[in-house]
Parts: C-alpha cells; sequence; structure tokens
C-alpha cells in the first residue's frame, strides 16, 4: 500500500521515469512472446528458437539496468526522515523499491499481452487486428503455463535489479564492542562523544568509548562497491581476453558472416564479444576517475580541478553506466562493419523484432547514464550551493561541467571506436 501511495504521490518526472519502465518491459515481454511464437511454428527448429530466447536477455538486462537506476533516484527511497517517520527502515528499502518496479513493470506485461494478442488476431472489432498472425503463429494455440512465465520474467527480474540497488550500501559489523550499542553513538555505558573517519578505500570507520574509559574501540563498516582503481585491471584483462579469444576463435577457412555470429554459429567470437563487452563494463569506473586525475594532474586552474575532483569523486556513480553505454555503442559500431562486408545478411538478420531489441538496448543504456548523470547532479547540488556561497561564479561551475563532458566524451568515444575496429578487423580481414 505504500508503494502505491508513493507511486500515486510521485513527482511528474519520477512517474515519467516509472512509465518508461513500464514501456521498457513492455517490449521486453512482447520480444519473449514473439520467441514463443516461434518456437510454435517452427517446432522442429528448436535450436533457432532457443537462439532467439536466449538473445532476448540482451534487452532484458538493458531494461532491469535502467530499472535499477530509476530506482535509485527515486525520491521515495531517498528520504529517509520521511520513511523513517512512516515506519520503514534502512533494510526495508529495497522491498519498497522491489514493489514499486515490480507495479511498473507488471503493467508492462499487461500492455504487452495485449498488444501480443491483438497482433494474433485475438481480440476482434480493433484496428490493426491479426496484423502479424504469419509472424506470431496465429493458427496455433497459446499455451497459457508458458505464456504467463515469460511474462512474468521481466517484473521479477526488474524487482530484484531495483532491490539490488537501493540496498543499504554499508551492512554495519561492530568489533570489540559491547552488544546493542550503536555505532559511532560514542559510548555503550554513558562514554564521551565519537570521532567518524572515512578511510580514502570506502571502509568506514567509527571510534567511540566501549566502556567510558577513554580508548576508543573501531566500529567498523564493511565497503559496498570495489573502487575504480580494483576494476580497471580487471576490465582491461577482461577486454584483452575477449578480444584474443575472438581472433582465435574466428580463424577459418573462409570469413565469417554477421549472421553466423548472431546465429551461434561461431560460439568463440561471441563469448569473446561478450567478455569484451564485460572488461568495458567494469572498466568504466576506472577510466572515469583517471580521466578526472589526468585533469586534476600538474598545477590546474580553478575549473580543471573542479571538473577532476567531480570526475574522480563520482567515477563509481556514471562510470558503470556510461562502459555499458560505450560496450553497446562498440557492438553497434562492429555490427555495421560487418554489415558492411556482408550487406546480402542485412535481409534475413534486421528484422522488424531485431530492430525493436536493438532500439529498446541503445534507449535503455542511453536512459541509465543520463539518469545515472541526473543523480550525480543531485548529490553534488549541496556542495555547489556551498560554492556559491563562498564566492565563486556560476560560470566556474558550469565550465567545470562543459570540461567534464568533453573529456569523458572524448575519452570514452575513441576507447568505444578502437574496441569496435579490433573485435571487427578478424572477420573482415
Amino acid at each position: 500500500m505504500l508503494a502505491l501511495r508513493l507511486i500515486r504521490g510521485g513527482h511528474p518526472l519520477t512517474l515519467l521515469r516509472r512509465l518508461l519502465v513500464a514501456c521498457a518491459t513492455s517490449v521486453v515481454g512482447f520480444l519473449l512472446l514473439a520467441a514463443l511464437s516461434h518456437a510454435l511454428a517452427h517446432p522442429h527448429r528448436s535450436g533457432g528458437s532457443l537462439v532467439q530466447l536466449v538473445w532476448c536477455l540482451v534487452p532484458l538486462a538493458a531494461t532491469v539496468q535502467f530499472a535499477a537506476a530509476v530506482a535509485r533516484t527515486d525520491p521515495g527511497s531517498r528520504s529517509r526522515s520521511a520513511l523513517d517517520a512512516a515506519g520503514v527502515g534502512p533494510a526495508r528499502v529495497p522491498l519498497l523499491a522491489a514493489v514499486s518496479t515490480a507495479m511498473s513493470a507488471l503493467l508492462g506485461s499487461a500492455v504487452a499481452l495485449v498488444i501480443y494478442l491483438h497482433l494474433r488476431g485475438q481480440l476482434a472489432a480493433a484496428p490493426f487486428d491479426g496484423a502479424a498472425v504469419g509472424m506470431l503463429a496465429g493458427d496455433r494455440p497459446l499455451p497459457v503455463a508458458a505464456t504467463v512465465v515469460l511474462l512474468a520474467v521481466p517484473p521479477l527480474t526488474a524487482a530484484c535489479g531495483a532491490a539490488v540497488a537501493t540496498r543499504p550500501a554499508a551492512l554495519p559489523a561492530v568489533a570489540g564492542a559491547t552488544a546493542g550499542a550503536p555505532a559511532g553513538t560514542g559510548a555503550a555505558g554513558g562514554g564521551g562523544g565519537g570521532m567518524h573517519a572515512a578511510p580514502p578505500n570506502g571502509a568506514d570507520v567509527r571510534h567511540g568509548h566501549a566502556d567510558g574509559s577513554g580508548e576508543g574501540q573501531p566500529f567498523r563498516v564493511l565497503p559496498g562497491p570495489l573502487p575504480a582503481s580494483v576494476t580497471l585491471p580487471w576490465g582491461a584483462a577482461c577486454l584483452a581476453a575477449g578480444l584474443a579469444t575472438e581472433t582465435y576463435a574466428s580463424r577459418s577457412p573462409k570469413p565469417l558472416s554477421l549472421s553466423a555470429v548472431l546465429s551461434n554459429s561461431a560460439p568463440g567470437v561471441l563469448g569473446g564479444w561478450l567478455l569484451a563487452a564485460l572488461g568495458l563494463v567494469l572498466a568504466g569506473p576506472g577510466i572515469t576517475q583517471l580521466c578526472g586525475r589526468l585533469l586534476a594532474v600538474g598545477r590546474p586552474g580553478a575549473v580543471r580541478l573542479l571538473a577532476g575532483r567531480v570526475l574522480q569523486q563520482e567515477s563509481a556513480r556514471i562510470g558503470r553506466p556510461l562502459g555499458v553505454l560505450c560496450a553497446v555503442a562498440a557492438a553497434g559500431l562492429a555490427a555495421a562493419e560487418l554489415y558492411g562486408a556482408s550487406p546480402q545478411d542485412g535481409p534475413r538478420m534486421f528484422g522488424p523484432l531485431t530492430l525493436l531489441g536493438a532500439a529498446l538496448v541503445v534507449v535503455c543504456v542511453t536512459a541509465s547514464a543520463l539518469t545515472a548523470a541526473a543523480e550525480s547532479r543531485a548529490a553534488r547540488r549541496p556542495a555547489n550551493a556551498a560554492l556559491v556561497r563562498l564566492g565563486a561564479p556560476r560560470r566556474l561551475l558550469r565550465g567545470a561541467a562543459v570540461v567534464r563532458a568533453v573529456v569523458v566524451c572524448a575519452v570514452m568515444g575513441a576507447l568505444t571506436w578502437a574496441v569496435s575496429q579490433l573485435a571487427a578487423l578478424p572477420l573482415t580481414s
């Protein structure tokens, strides 16, 4: 009931984001039902139907990422004072976000079912009724159990993604203190005030008096996500391993076509692409932090110093969505290179369902990156207000924002182009 009230009383921009989540889940549900129709129409080609169903995981993953980004920026999950007054503690925030996301996704699944039945010709007296009877196997009976299971997949995965994205960033673990003493309160038996320290690696340590005698006992809070300096080497290793795997698997007497790769005729090449995409996603925060370090190197001015510090601080927040966006863009450029080498595969590979899924992936990853940027801007608002009160001109903040955008776009764009060329080179040479 609380999740429903939060949805009804949300800001128009928040309602728009939830509506976009519903639209994305409706497209994913329709693609899953289309894969079911392919299996019904071609019962003897189970391999092709399985490949089409597996490829639906790509738009599903993009939708889950977008739903998680929307859940993180939901004002209802960030208004701690209001939620505490309503009796919702930090542990119940992920459940609240999961329920809210599931409600939006269920609306999308319902819309997908209505559109699917309408195009199959099972909803009479409506415009375009039965417009895709042949493509959606309208002459075959629809299994109810399989339809329900497929339509339940997007809401469940989106709800799980929202719950993971809004979980408490750190779980308190008291070391050497009396049980029941609140972390950071200063004393368990009436001692003095405590001191709070935040180490650079993200681990939160609170020192307080455990017995009131003067020696402080540390209250260590487990760190959240891995720092960017750790994920960058792993991302680079995955990227290099993926490109090497693709190069080794593409050695054949005749060049592989795009249809052969996408139809899983060359699993080594496809696996190398997926491993390289994972490397870009993992390296995204590290590359963003590296851009910030390069901006702040030497003796920078106020604009360059502010831009570099912000990029370093927000690398974990905006780096991962930027890495996903770079991976999708690199895959699109590599597919365009392969399509240029064998244009005869175009009419067979790029049908309406493929274009619909590709458009959904591009829209979702772009919207996720923009949502992360908006979340970062909202998090910087108090600091920007403090700078303005201290006398910093507005053009300084705008100049720093422009410098950040230009540097990130230049570095990420160059990396995306290089990865796409390296991914397409073994298949076109």
